[in-house]
């Protein structure tokens, strides 16, 4: 559970599920449909989809506008707290670019956030009481 984790831990790894949460949400939403409403015309005759004319046209239009936008300002907040989580629990090089690219494939950030919150508390369960082993300079 986060409240086991220390503070350090705990605050990182809160805001970094909240954010892959917000960010995935919207991003299914835009890709799924969104861009499918927006671009629906290109496909179909369908008097709905019909370019500047159509309510489904409109609709996908206005979602692609404003949550293309709010995604893109989210997703440099995510970035943020994914780093931040990352360098808080010593993670390699490979396994943070994994977690910041999860948040422009649709569906992926749920994926990326259950995987890093497992290994976050694995790796505060194993190393006990002290928390992860930071890095020692030389």
């Amino acid at each position: 559970m986060t409240h086991e984790l220390p503070d350090d831990l705990r605050t990182p790894l809160r805001a970094y599920r909240t954010m892959a949460a917000i960010v995935g949400v919207l991003l299914v939403v835009l890709c799924l449909v969104g861009l499918p409403l927006h671009y629906g015309y290109l496909v179909s005759d369908a008097p709905w989809l019909a370019k500047d004319t159509g309510a489904g046209w409109e609709l996908g239009s206005n979602i692609s506008e404003y949550l293309g936008v709010a995604h893109g300002w989210l997703y440099m907040i995510f970035l943020f707290s994914a780093f931040w989580l990352s360098r808080r629990a010593d993670w390699d090089i490979p396994f943070t670019a994994v977690t910041l690219v999860s948040g422009t494939v649709p569906l992926l950030s749920f994926w990326a956030e259950h995987r890093a919150t497992r290994r976050v508390r694995a790796e505060w369960a194993d190393a006990g009481s002290t928390g992860p082993t930071a890095p020692t300079a030389a």
